[in-house]
């Protein structure tokens, strides 16, 4: 499981898993609960690459919001495990 502190946002923390470059088990802590669990049910089984295209630069925030800081979540793990 990855884990990702948010920056922005109520959710204090993004978990999840990929799975042969699909997402899975995505949980917010915090925030929203209704609009958290149903994203999380949404990008559930998505290629990292299409999650990250439908939801980057998603705005609740003045700069940002739970979906797009699950893209940058998941551009972070694509950076790391790119370099591993």
């Amino acid at each position: 499981m990855y884990s990702f502190k948010t920056k922005g946002v109520c959710a204090q923390q993004i978990n999840f898993d990929v799975v042969d470059g699909k997402v899975t088990n995505v949980q917010f802590l915090g925030g929203c609960l209704g609009n958290t669990t149903g994203v999380a049910k949404l990008v559930e089984g998505m290629k990292v690459e299409d999650v990250i295209a439908k939801l980057k630069g998603i705005k609740c925030r003045p700069t940002t919001s739970c979906p797009d800081q699950l893209a940058q979540a998941l551009e972070l793990y694509l950076e790391q495990t790119k370099n591993n």
